[in-house]
């Protein structure tokens, strides 16, 4: 049997700052009635994304702790175009959202930018270059 990634679980310190930061960039979460401190987005391409509070998932992963440091991992977002990723990038940091790494041209042929979540995680911002 080969495994099917189709959720990915985001631990999260605040979870309206959270849907907040995802708010502008597109994704919808919806709060589970039945746990204030989950919430959950079904994208187009299928994946479901959750935000969890650590206060709701930390009973079920003994021995948590938040990481500390640069993020691990990165959500990355694709926009149609170069200069949708550079309003995007002005948009979150002048929301007060940290810029990790501001737009460049990457050699790979594609506009690129990183910011910081609210809780530090990297979110990847990216658009295919023109064809020169």
């Amino acid at each position: 049997m080969r495994p099917a990634l189709n959720t990915v679980d985001l631990i999260v310190s605040d979870l309206g700052a959270s849907i907040a930061f995802y708010a502008r960039l597109g994704l919808d979460f919806t709060i589970d009635p039945h746990s204030p401190e989950h919430a959950g987005c079904d994208l187009p391409n299928g994946l479901h994304v959750m935000l969890d509070t650590e206060g709701f998932r930390t009973p079920f992963l003994p021995g948590w702790t938040a990481p500390d440091g640069g993020p691990r991992t990165l959500l990355c977002f694709e926009f149609d175009a170069p200069a949708e990723v550079d309003a995007k990038y002005a948009e979150l940091v002048e929301a007060g959202h940290r810029g990790i790494a501001e737009p460049f041209d990457a050699f790979w042929g594609m506009r690129y930018a990183t910011v910081a979540d609210p809780d530090g995680g990297g979110v990847d911002l990216y658009a295919t270059l023109p064809a020169s």
